[in-house]
């Protein structure tokens, strides 16, 4: 756990806010579009906020003087929320609500969105890390591409070995925060720091893959597809062929199909169009309705037929792009 009155980050403020308007706009540039609401009939909040980014990796410590209510719109991101002083009630989505204290944070996954009830007092850790790197490292950690997204349980222990690992994760980017010529200076530390913070997150929080992080390494698996999946994720809106794909790699058409097959079920292609249209998501998610269209996000990502995007796009999502834009 984290307990002390120190703000975190201290050297490097963002903003002290006033007004419920002036918080929102804040942790909206820093994180993501929020609502804050006063919740004591005070339209005083008196916010703090401290941020840092390290890597890709932002870190922020907030602090109220007041009790607020804070929703978040749908997050492309997975956000760990860290509790440092007084409580909060969050729930995803409507879920069940997570009572965070000093000793209990919570992990909140991208696409769903978070009400937090805050109390008087309130001061907390905030951390945002990109789905792609997190995924990234768990598929370092594995050696085999993941196809399907990490799933965190909501509540982590900070009192477990996982908290506690990332407990101290979070103490060394304060301390190197605070050293004008220290270790965040130099791009190969900042790359270890936040592979730690990462990796000390998926191996200490449970989630969907953590019985194939626990499980036995009988075989590497295919070195070839992990290789074309960081490819394709590094570049996907580039007109990819198999042949080209399979030549980066040194191996065959037919031996790559056939690995992908073995691996994750699917096809380059198949996996390079899935990995289109989640990106098409995110840019929609947030993208200004009135200043981009449907069918600009559809092309900037390869789908050269809209309808055909639409109809794609609805059968993995659940509803159609125009209405993820107004949304």
């Amino acid at each position: 756990m984290i307990e002390g009155t120190a703000d975190m980050f201290a050297s490097h403020p963002v903003a002290t806010s006033t007004t419920v308007d002036e918080a929102a706009a804040v942790l909206s540039d820093v994180f993501l579009p929020v609502q804050v609401d006063p919740t004591n009939g005070s339209s005083d909040v008196s916010m703090h906020l401290n941020a840092l980014t390290l890597g890709r990796i932002t870190f922020g410590y907030m602090r109220f003087r007041n009790a607020v209510r804070i929703r978040t719109a749908e997050p492309v991101e997975y956000h760990l929320d860290v509790p440092v002083h007084s409580m909060m009630t969050a729930r995803a989505d409507g879920g069940a609500p997570l009572h965070g204290t000093a000793q209990t944070a919570g992990v909140f996954m991208p696409g769903r969105s978070v009400e937090l009830d805050c109390s008087d007092w309130f001061a907390q850790v905030a951390v945002m890390i990109p789905r792609r790197d997190l995924q990234t490292e768990l598929e370092r950690l594995l050696d085999e591409p993941v196809s399907t997204p990490v799933d965190f349980d909501t509540a982590f222990d900070l009192a477990s070995a996982g908290g506690r690992a990332v407990s101290q994760a979070l103490r060394l980017v304060d301390e190197g925060s605070r050293q004008p010529n220290g270790a965040l200076g130099h791009p190969l530390a900042v790359r270890s720091l936040e592979q730690v913070f990462v990796q000390s997150l998926l191996l200490g929080q449970p989630h969907s893959h953590s019985a194939s992080l626990e499980a036995p390494r009988g075989r590497s698996g295919s070195r070839a597809v992990t290789r074309v999946v960081e490819m394709l994720r590094d570049d996907p809106a580039r007109p990819w062929t198999v042949g080209e794909l399979a030549s980066a790699v040194f191996t065959s058409v037919r031996s790559l199909q056939e690995d992908f097959r073995r691996s994750l079920d699917t096809t380059p292609m198949a996996y390079l169009r899935k990995l289109r249209l989640e990106r098409a998501r995110e840019d929609l998610l947030v993208a200004d309705p009135d200043g981009r269209t449907v069918t600009e996000v559809a092309a900037r990502w390869g789908f050269l037929h809209v309808s055909r995007f639409a109809s794609a796009y609805a059968a993995r999502f659940g509803e159609l792009p125009s209405e993820t834009l107004r949304r």
